[in-house]
C-alpha cells in the first residue's frame, strides 16, 4: 500500500500567499500544510509515498527531501496544471500497480482515522472508499462534493461534484483508498465543461456505474480545504481547541492512563 499525495497546484484564491511560495508549504500550526497528510500516512503504515508536485516544486522537495519519518518519497512532476485526475495519472508508474490511499496536500482532518478507514477498505475487499465528513453547513460541501448512497452498508450510488444544492449533510473529501485499477477509467472520466479538466469524483463515478464496490467512511470530526486566508485562521482556531481538549481530558486521566496522541 502507498500514498499518493497531490502538491501540484498554486492556490490562485490565496493571493500573494503563494507567489513565492507553494500553496501547500503555507505554515498551519507551525508546520507545512502539506506535512498533516505526511503525518497521516506515515500513520496509517503506508509503505512508501509518492508527492506530485509542479508549481514550486522546490519548495517541496528542498524542505522534504527524500525520507519523511523513515519512509521513502519518490517524486512526480506535474509539468501542466490539468486538475486531480492528470496529477493522478502522472503518477501512475509509480504507483505500479499497488493499491494507494489518496491525500490532498490542501487538505486538514481533524481527529483522522485512516487507519481504521483502510482496515474496512482490506476487510470488504473494496475498489475504493472515499473518506467523507458530516457537516452543519450544506453550503460548504458546494467547496468539494457530495454524494447518495445506501446508509445501512454506505455503499456509494452517486457521486456530485460541487453541488450547486447539497442533498445531504455528506461533504466528500480527496481521502480516499483506490485499487490501482482505478486508471483505467481516467479514459472515460468525462471532462469538466467549467473547468476544462477530470474530476475525481467523476473518475470514481465511472467505477460506480460499472458496478465496483464503492463506499463511503466517516474520516473525521471537522474538516478543512484551504484556499483562502480565511480558512487558515479558520483550521488554526480548530485545531487549537482540538488541542486544548487533548490537554484538558489528560488531566483527567490518572498517570499511568494518560498518553499523548498526534490526533490531527
Amino acid at each position: 500500500m502507498k500514498a499518493l499525495i497531490l502538491a501540484g497546484g498554486r492556490g490562485k484564491r490565496l493571493q500573494h500567499h503563494t507567489e513565492s511560495y507553494n500553496k501547500c508549504m503555507l505554515p498551519l500550526m507551525g508546520k507545512p500544510l502539506i506535512q498533516y497528510s505526511l503525518e497521516n500516512a506515515v500513520a496509517a503504515g503506508m509503505e512508501s509515498i509518492a508527492i506530485v508536485v509542479g508549481y514550486r516544486a522546490e519548495n517541496i522537495i528542498n524542505h522534504f527531501g527524500t525520507v519523511f519519518q523513515g519512509k521513502r518519497i519518490t517524486y512526480v512532476i506535474q509539468t501542466e496544471r490539468k486538475g486531480l485526475v492528470h496529477a493522478m495519472e502522472c503518477a501512475r508508474d509509480v504507483i505500479d500497480n499497488s493499491s494507494f490511499m489518496l491525500f490532498l496536500a490542501d487538505e486538514v482532518i481533524i481527529s483522522p482515522c485512516h487507519k481504521e478507514m483502510l482496515q474496512r477498505f482490506r476487510e470488504e475487499n473494496l475498489f475504493a472508499i472515499c473518506g467523507t465528513v458530516s457537516v452543519e453547513d450544506r453550503s460548504q460541501i458546494s467547496k468539494t462534493y457530495t454524494l447518495m448512497g445506501d446508509e445501512n452498508s454506505n455503499r456509494i450510488f452517486r457521486l456530485i461534484e460541487k453541488p450547486r444544492i447539497a442533498i445531504n449533510n455528506i461533504m466528500g473529501t480527496g481521502n480516499c483508498i483506490m485499487q490501482s485499477d482505478i486508471f483505467s477509467y481516467v479514459e472515460r472520466t468525462p471532462i469538466n465543461i467549467e473547468r476544462n479538466e477530470r474530476e475525481l469524483p467523476d473518475l470514481i463515478q465511472c467505477a460506480v456505474d460499472e458496478g465496483q464496490m464503492v463506499k463511503y467512511f466517516d474520516i473525521g470530526n471537522g474538516y478543512f480545504n484551504i484556499n483562502t486566508p480565511d480558512e487558515i485562521s479558520l483550521a488554526e482556531e480548530q485545531l487549537r481547541h482540538k488541542i486544548q481538549d487533548m490537554h484538558s481530558v489528560q488531566k483527567t486521566v490518572p498517570p499511568s492512563q494518560s498518553r499523548l496522541s498526534d490526533d490531527v
